[in-house]
């Protein structure tokens, strides 16, 4: 579960972290952080658990827009796992990243969302760990005055999310895996 840190930066971001230690596939110890990063107009999660896109875009709704008029339009993004990739089965996908890259990563990517775009609030949760089809691997929001600002700003960020951000795969189909070398298109 992500943990949003008591007092918000409203100047760079800074990441809350809570501690999951599990075993891996060659029995190594390895500990993974669910991590929230939240900073003016945008919050970043990354998280090990699954979640519910829905239930996290209500309670962010909630949380942070609740009483706001500013907002006319919300653009969504849902990314779910498929079962099918490039023609071959896929049983369970390994999504795994380096934290600090992949934080600042997305941390630049939604400031420039901000910079190009007259938004009033970006949320991006992505996953990582062992995830099976149909769970969702992340969730684009993007809040502003206006549709075609929250449009363009929302396809930007999971575009340039697809295809730049430091994420690795590895499917898993049967005893055979593969590491994923690139993304299909948009």
């Amino acid at each position: 579960m992500a943990i949003f840190a008591q007092q918000p930066s409203r100047v760079a971001i800074g990441f809350s972290q809570a501690p999951l230690c599990y075993l891996n596939e060659g029995g190594w110890g390895v500990c993974v952080w669910n991590r929230t990063a939240r900073a003016a107009g945008m919050v970043i999660e990354i998280l090990q658990d699954p979640f519910d896109p829905w239930e996290r875009l209500g309670r962010f709704q909630r949380e942070t827009l609740q009483g706001q008029g500013q907002y006319g339009a919300t653009a969504i993004f849902v990314g779910t796992m498929r079962d099918l990739n490039e023609g071959l089965p896929v049983e369970t996908l390994l999504l795994e990243h380096y934290p600090e890259m992949s934080e600042k990563y997305l941390a630049r990517l939604g400031e420039a969302a901000h910079t190009r775009w007259d938004l009033l609030e970006t949320l991006i949760v992505h996953r990582v760990g062992t995830l099976k089809p149909s769970d969702p691997i992340v969730l684009v929001a993007v809040w502003s005055a206006h549709r075609a600002e929250a449009f363009a700003a929302c396809r930007y960020l999971i575009e340039e999310l697809k295809s730049r951000a430091p994420f690795w795969k590895k499917e898993q189909s049967g005893h055979a895996a593969r590491w994923v070398t690139h993304n299909t298109p948009g």
